[in-house]
């Protein structure tokens, strides 16, 4: 009987113990993922073209506006870049490396702040594939242009689909198709508008040509040439030129 009660004393705390643990576990908050966690990086290259950003954004006359990574930053001023877009006063605000959280980052820290483009052609995503997934590459899409949306209420997105990557189909492609799939609904059919070109860039096999992405993730001339074209019809209706 005296060992049943300590037995019972004993099992009590135990209890309480374990009751605790499960309340105090409860009220511990989710961590905001990555992708989520607007951040700037600390390199000095970096700090100096968001620095280079904001000055452009002071100086003003950015009608069309081109936001992402180094698949963006690639443009680089190139001929098809000169043709189709220094006549429309565009600006390139790509940097190499960026995930969904620095842009966001850079979105909230000043490179809009001012100016009104009419359009922006967004893609972000490629850097986060790694670490992130796709719920969560797609969630810092989504809230990139919401602050987009919040800060240009006037301005429409041309939110594009992250561009496939890899020669041939592999894991880190799916995802990226799974992002895709996920971000399409944030075309409302006005402000935003979704397009996925991604299929310009593939062979029928579902292979990439090294001539179009040398390292099977960025651009050649000819890719860029490509994006340019696959993106002109919606580029003119929603800068109002095909009227």
């Amino acid at each position: 009987m005296l060992n049943t009660v300590i037995a019972g004393r004993r099992f009590v705390p135990v209890m309480l113990g374990a009751a605790l643990l499960l309340t105090s576990a409860s009220q511990v908050p989710a961590q905001t993922p990555t992708t989520l966690a607007a951040a700037p990086r600390t390199d000095e290259w970096w700090t100096n073209m968001h620095k280079d950003f904001l000055a452009q954004t002071k100086k003003g006359g950015i009608d069309l506006l081109f936001l992402g990574d180094s698949i963006t930053q690639g443009w680089g001023g190139n001929e098809t870049w000169k043709k189709h877009y220094t006549p429309r006063h565009a600006a390139n605000f790509g940097i190499g490396g960026d995930g969904t959280q620095h842009v966001l980052w850079r979105v909230e820290n000043g490179e809009i702040d001012g100016i009104k483009p009419r359009v922006i052609v967004m893609m972000i995503g490629t850097n986060n594939a790694g670490g992130s997934s796709a719920d969560e590459i797609a969630a810092g899409n989504k809230a990139i242009v919401k602050q987009l949306r919040k800060r240009l209420p006037e301005t429409k997105i041309l939110l594009l689909g992250v561009f496939p990557r890899s020669e041939k189909p592999d894991d880190t492609r799916a995802k990226l198709k799974a992002v895709n799939e996920k971000i399409a609904k944030l075309d409302d059919g006005d402000k935003v508008h979704y397009l996925d070109i991604g299929s310009k860039f593939l062979r029928e096999d579902g292979t990439i040509s090294a001539d179009i992405m040398p390292d099977f993730l960025h651009l050649s001339p000819k890719g860029y040439a490509i994006w340019a074209d696959a993106i002109e019809p919606s580029l003119k209706k929603l800068l109002g030129e095909d009227k």
